[in-house]
């Protein structure tokens, strides 16, 4: 009878723990998948009658239940004292007019899904992948190629500038009127050609692309076709698209550089004595592209109206109108040096300039708008321009390295079999693969309406700075080569003007830790601005609503996180099968995790996240590699699944979610949070560091994609498709092309040769020293003599670097009438001392 006794009360024990397994099982199933709060308390009260509890303990949680689920009671005795209490302690920041504008601008794209923490993958991989429509390919082909061939970089930096030719041709082609519709004289060409046309431009030279994406992008074209009236539209449109007016947009000055709400610029508006009403302006401008040789300038001032006469206040705020630059007061006419690269960078000032009131963009109803139109027009730009530009050099340095790689010889071996080259080869190529594929992801979007600014500055950011570490790598790889100036040389402007990108439109530094995590996480997050309005407006209905739906998406997102991570993604499901599969379930985990650390970051620090700037800086990175990540996944599926594209999906991703892994540990290690720091710098760290969700590539993998860089065909096209390469082997791109072609065509040759040394056959020497013992041998024939001394002809070639005389070399180191250091003036000729 004890032995049943026993065997009884240890099946009851038995069924006790399945019944709490079960009740933990169906939780965990309920915050996974982010069940509403009715059904949580359904559960409950099951789970409570089930285990036998108390009719009191049933009675509590029921009151409870009603409290929580019930809205009018619950904004009563919950939602009204927490909102009191948020504004004491001040959780949530405030959002200034400024701040609010840059908020609204433009729209939430799948940097929302991201935020989300259960981001809708089969969405994201539908997203477009746009390709050129035949006009615009027509365009590439045709104009494009021959502006190409018309420049050369080494004799636009000589010149400092364009010739006449050039210029005409630009105008003559309308290529300041890319994104003018055609109605008015335009192309009016997608984002993606937009994009394409100056990735081409830059592969080519520097100043070229700069040059006509400027009125392309942030200026007066851009934003008269969105806010411009009629009549400013009908009269400048047609003219800028066919050059007869070189526009240039005013907004950074001396004290307001990436804090353009601080500019001092001012306007005032004034009735003059023939009754019509005007503005007098004033400003002080500087890094303005084309300034000196525009003939009409946008300018971004802030206006005052001191006598109301446009019925809209005395302090309107910033506004932008378009002033003729032959208009009295304008000061133009000077440059800046940008680092000694050629391109028209200017200041500009103004001194009681006078111009209608209707040059406001917009007319009247445009006053005080320039704000918003400013915010919702780099919105766009950002995600096209720069990097465009970066692109163009990443495709040229994945070409050009993996063709040096193969030529150049030390050691008795091509360099590219070195592992200390493969590393940094895998990185130019794995950055080429992803930022190309983020390039077309981001400008689909755009085409289709978007204008999602968190994503924009996430390009804007990480392809300038991808940018400059693929030419820093490729100047350690080609060494002497990317020292020594001339028209051989590939890298050197690229590597000097780099910094120039990093800076502009938004500095680098206060893009990542502002823009992308600091606005983007109450831009983009589902709740957060909901709630800062509704405390702003005192709306206990709107924030009751936001509020509670938080909590329920920080317990969603806290248990995703931690069943994603038991499992290593292996809970979500993929939108695909094949080798992308894993990489989208990792993604889900990463979002989860990043969801969750944000809704931390946000309730620990409130409106003081955004002075923490290195932290927000971490959480900027996460978000980056994220999309980064969910751009080449698109792309590869996108592209048919390409078997021998299958190393640079895998390096992509595998580095993106090291970059990701690196920024969680430096977010575990620094983030303060009241009373529980220590978990996260202990358990969760420790798990985190243990159960990573990326390491870097492996060796084998790089070694993988330097070699494919080697190799001439479809796959090495289609990595740098769309960049000027000449066809003369005269110009450095296409010494290097015609020498890959020569090494590659000898190589069957090459290997009998080595066969023989090996052998002893033929003694060890160099090559063309082994010809003719070869010939003797009949190792090789007569014909693949000649094959070898070509080969090594054009290798020698590839690898030559500029050389001048003291005459040239100092002609081209001054400007003219300058004398160089060394030399004096005699009889009119500059002559040694």
């Amino acid at each position: 009878m004890e032995a049943l006794i026993d065997q009884l009360g240890f099946f009851n024990e038995m069924a006790t723990w399945a019944v709490w397994t079960g009740i933990v099982l169906v939780f965990l199933i309920f915050g996974f998948t982010g069940a509403p709060l009715w059904i949580w308390a359904v559960a409950g009260l099951v789970a409570l009658a089930g285990l036998g509890a108390p009719v009191w303990l049933i009675s509590t949680f029921l009151v409870l239940a009603i409290i929580f689920n019930v809205k009018a009671i619950r904004r009563v005795l919950l939602s009204g004292p927490v909102m009191k209490l948020l504004e004491a302690l001040k959780i949530l920041p405030a959002i200034s007019e400024t701040e609010q504008t840059a908020i609204d601008a433009g729209t939430v794209w799948v940097e929302g899904e991201l935020f989300s923490g259960s981001p809708d993958l089969k969405r994201m991989n539908s997203e477009a992948y746009p390709d050129l429509t035949k006009k615009e390919r027509e365009f590439m082909n045709g104009p494009v190629e021959e502006l190409c061939s018309m420049v050369s970089d080494w004799e636009v930096f000589q010149r400092r500038g364009f010739d006449d030719k050039t210029w005409n041709f630009m105008k003559e082609k309308r290529f300041f009127g890319l994104i003018i519709p055609e109605e008015y004289g335009g192309y009016g060409f997608s984002a993606n050609a937009h994009s394409a046309i100056v990735a081409k431009l830059a592969s080519r030279c520097g100043p070229l692309a700069t040059t006509v994406m400027v009125p392309n992008s942030l200026g007066p074209a851009e934003l008269l076709m969105h806010y411009g009236t009629k009549e400013q539209k009908d009269h400048y449109l047609p003219r800028l698209a066919k050059g007869e007016e070189i526009p240039c947009f005013a907004l950074t000055e001396p004290n307001a550089g990436s804090d353009a709400g601080g500019m001092q610029s001012h306007g005032e508006v004034f009735k003059g004595d023939d009754g019509k009403l005007y503005l007098k302006l004033n400003w002080d401008k500087r890094y303005i592209t084309l300034a000196a040789i525009s003939t009409v300038i946008g300018l971004a001032f802030k206006l005052s109206d001191p006598d109301d006469l446009l019925g809209k206040g005395k302090y309107l705020g910033i506004t932008a109108a378009l002033v003729p630059s032959d208009t009295e007061g304008v000061e133009l006419g000077k440059r800046h040096d940008p680092l000694g690269v050629p391109f028209y960078n200017c200041p500009t000032r103004g001194k009681d300039v006078v111009v209608p009131v209707d040059a406001i963009i917009g007319g009247v109803e445009g006053a005080g708008n320039g704000w918003r139109m400013l915010m919702e027009s780099l919105a766009v730009g950002r995600g096209i321009s720069l990097p465009a530009q970066a692109i163009g050099g990443a495709k040229t340095a994945t070409r050009a390295v993996g063709a040096y790689a193969l030529i150049r010889k030390q050691f008795g071996l091509n360099i590219g079999k070195f592992e200390g080259i493969e590393e940094p080869m895998a990185k130019i190529g794995g950055y080429t693969y992803m930022m190309d594929a983020a390039r077309g992801y981001i400008c689909g979007a755009l085409d289709k309406g978007a204008k999602p600014a968190v994503v924009t500055a996430i390009a804007k950011y990480n392809f300038t700075e991808l940018g400059r570490e693929i030419v820093n790598d490729a100047m350690d790889i080609v060494g002497g080569a990317g020292i020594s100036m001339g028209p051989r040389n590939i890298f050197a402007h690229s590597y000097v003007s780099m910094p120039i990108a990093i800076t502009v439109e938004g500095a680098n530094i206060l893009t990542r830790t502002l823009m992308i995590f600091g606005q983007g996480a109450i831009r983009s997050h589902p709740y957060a601005l909901k709630e800062i309005e509704a405390l702003m407006n005192k709306d206990v209905k709107q924030f009751d609503d936001a509020f509670w739906k938080h909590i329920g998406h920080v317990v969603k997102n806290s248990v995703r996180s931690l069943l994603l991570s038991a499992t290593r993604g292996r809970l979500a499901s993929s939108p695909v099968s094949g080798p992308a599969a894993k990489y989208y379930r990792k993604l889900a985990w990463a979002s989860a995790s990043f969801a969750f650390m944000a809704d931390i970051a946000l309730g620990s620090y409130g409106g003081a996240l955004k002075m923490k700037e290195k932290l927000a800086g971490r959480y900027a990175d996460i978000l980056s590699w994220m999309l980064l990540a969910t751009a080449t996944l698109r792309r590869f599926e996108a592209e048919g699944r390409k078997k021998e594209d299958e190393i640079f999906l895998h390096w992509s991703m595998q580095h993106a979610f090291y970059r990701i892994q690196k920024a969680f540990d430096e977010i575990y290690s620094e983030i303060d949070v009241p009373g529980l720091s220590w978990l996260f710098r202990g358990p969760i760290g420790l798990w985190s560091r243990m159960n990573r969700i990326g390491k870097k590539p492996s060796d084998k993998l790089g070694q993988k994609v330097a070699q494919a860089m080697q190799v001439r065909g479809d796959q090495r096209d289609r990595l740098t498709t769309g960049i000027y390469v000449p066809e003369s082997a005269d110009e450095a791109l296409g010494r290097y092309e015609y020498a890959m072609k020569v090494v590659e065509d000898s190589f069957p040759v090459y290997k009998k040769l080595y066969k023989a040394t090996k052998s002893g056959e033929i003694k060890k020497a160099h090559v063309l020293k082994q010809i003719e013992p070869a010939l003797e041998k009949g190792v090789i024939t007569k014909e693949e003599a000649e094959v070898v001394r070509k080969t090594e002809e054009a290798r020698f070639d590839a690898i030559l670097v500029d050389e001048f005389t003291l005459e040239e070399y100092n002609r081209s180191a001054v400007s003219e009438g300058e004398i160089p250091m060394g030399y004096r003036k005699e009889d009119g000729e500059t002559v040694l001392v």
